[in-house]
Order: C-alpha cells, then structure tokens, then sequence
C-alpha cells in the first residue's frame, strides 16, 4: 500500500480527479517538456555515477543483452498475437507501443527501488535506452512486408503487345510511410534518449565528484519534479481516456495482460542471467510498460495506416495507470518472493 501514500503518486491521482472534474488545470506543453527532459538528465546522472562506481562487469553485460533480447522477443511476440482480431498494420502498431518502453514509468520505478531501500545497478537506465528503438524498428519492417504483399502485381504492355506482369520495383505504388533509412535515424537519434545516454556518460567519467557537485539537481530535485510530472501525466491520461471508445474487448484484455505477460518473461530471463532484484524488478518494469510518446510520435508518419487512438489509446488510457499505481509494487513483490 506504499505506493499509494507516495506522494508523487498521489499528484498523479490528483490530476486525472481534476481532469475527470472538467477542471481547467493544465501545465504548459514548454513546462511538461522541460519536466520530462529533466527526469530524463537526472535520471542518466544518476546511473552513471552508479556505473563509475561498480565497473562495467559481467553482470552488467548480462543486464543489457537481457533487454536487447526482450525488446525482440516481446514486439514479435504482440504482433503474432494481435494480428487474430487487428489488420496487419494496426497488429504491427500496437506491438511496437508494447514492445518499447515508458521512460515515466521506469523513472517512477527507480524512485520506488529508492524509497525501499532497494538497490539496482545503474545501467539499467542504459537498458532503457536499449529497449526503446527495436520495436520501432520491427513494426516498420512488419509494415513493409505487408505493404509489398498486398500490393497489386502491376502490368505492362511490351512493343508486341504481350502483357507482362511485373516491371520492377518502380512499378509498385508509393507509399506515404516515413523512409526506412529516416525512422532509423529519428529511432537512435531521439533528443531524449540521446539526453538519456549523455548524461549517463557525463555521470560515468566525472563519478563520485560529478556526484557530490550534481547532487542539488540531480538528487534533492528530483522527487518534486517527478511529481509535478506525474500531476501533468493525471490530466493527459483523463483527458484522453475518451480513445477507448469503441476499442473491443479483446484488446482491453490485452492491455490488461500483456503486461503480466512480458513481466513474467523478464523474471525468467532474469533468473536465468541471475540478476540481482534491483535490476530484475526494473527488467519487469521495463518489460510491462508501453511507449505512449516516442513510438506513438514515430508511427504516426512511419505506420500512416494503423490507427493512432488504438495504440496510444491502450497504452495511456489503460497500461500506464495500471503499471504505476499496481504494476510496480506487484512486481516488486513477486521479484522479492521469487529470489527469496
């Protein structure tokens, strides 16, 4: 029941009450920008300080192979599921919003592991960043196949008059999907994560000094930014809950259980790379969440066919919530109990 009496959790009930209430309470776009480059700077800093002091180790490499790995297994996984009840394109979507991550979750996470006295190692926000991009990555190349196979073998009329089928690739009808080579760029480029990872390595080479001098910001900040984020992140869930409408219930399901799912996956993985419970309830975390940012940002122009208010529906509207106020001591507990 910790989690309820959190107060940044509290802040996040607080504002899906005041938006359920039609109450005018907003947090300029710039602000909640500025909030979530922050957590994200904040939240580097402090895994590289952490990394500096441990090494890089085996059990580190383990860590982060373990997430490349699940960040694979777990979009494939989605979209063998989802293409029963979805078209090709919405399957390919949906798979990739639950196959990336939610950086606001993992950060409330870690600010939970805190608070318990939970230790983790600090690479994990590295493995965040590693299980961001293949998703994406995967529901392009998914959308891509589907594109060529349903497009019409075109036909063309030799000098003689015989028709001819084919013509080559030119032939085939354009598409107004984001080029591959750009959605790869934009997937390993993005401000934040590539924020994510500077800070990191600013945090790793100047280690306990950079430490001691960042503490103000990085430390003592933190728990009232992650609030006021988390107040913002209450009104943009309540606000948007009405993209469920019409959503069947077989992907409310879905979104309900995949989550479980992909947790249970990474406690596996976990035992077998032995990790510590630290960093295996993060993998859980990890595994659990849904992007509601990123990938819904990518696929808008990369996927033009699937539909927008199904993905970022489902992954705001249902899987966020759940994951935070839920999620992360359930999975918490169950890590504990597992590796008692």
């Amino acid at each position: 029941m910790f989690i309820f009496l959190d107060p940044a959790i509290l802040f996040f009930v607080f504002g899906v009450v005041a938006a359920s209430l039609k109450s005018n309470l907003e947090i300029p776009p710039a602000i909640s920008r500025f909030l979530s480059l922050y957590l994200l700077m904040a939240l580097g800093l402090k895994g590289g300080f952490a990394l500096s002091h441990s090494g890089f180790t085996p059990t580190v490499a383990s860590s982060l192979l373990s997430a490349i790995a699940l960040a694979l297994i777990i979009p494939c996984l989605g979209f063998w599921i989802l293409k029963r009840f979805l078209s090709g394109y919405d399957a390919a979507a949906v798979a990739s919003t639950y196959g990336s991550v939610s950086a606001v979750t993992f950060v409330t996470a870690v600010q939970y592991l805190d608070s318990q006295g939970i230790a983790y190692g600090g690479h994990m926000a590295a493995a965040m960043a590693l299980m961001e991009s293949p998703a994406i990555i995967l529901a392009v190349l998914m959308a891509n196949h589907l594109r060529h196979a349903s497009a019409p073998m075109p036909q063309w009329v030799n000098p003689q008059g015989a028709v001819t089928l084919g013509g080559g690739a030119s032939a085939f009808p354009r598409s107004n999907a984001m080029p591959f080579k750009q959605v790869l760029h934009e997937s390993f480029t993005d401000g934040a994560q590539l924020l994510l990872l500077g800070a990191m390595l600013v945090g790793f080479v100047t280690g306990d000094a950079g430490k001691a001098a960042m503490q103000p910001f990085s430390g003592d900040l933190f728990k009232g930014m992650l609030a006021f984020f988390l107040l913002d992140m209450g009104l943009l869930t309540a606000r948007n809950v009405h993209q469920l409408k019409g959503v069947s219930k077989a992907l409310i399901v879905y979104a309900v259980t995949a989550p479980l799912v992909h947790a249970t996956l990474a406690l596996v993985v976990a035992g077998l790379t032995q990790a510590s419970r630290g960093d295996t309830i993060l993998l859980m975390v990890l595994s659990a969440s849904a992007s509601y940012i990123a990938v819904p940002a990518v696929l808008r122009t990369a996927i033009p066919e699937a539909k927008p208010s199904l993905y970022f529906g489902m992954s705001l509207g249902i899987t966020f919530p759940l994951n935070l106020l839920v999620g992360i001591p359930a999975y918490t507990w169950v890590a504990s109990q597992w590796m008692a």
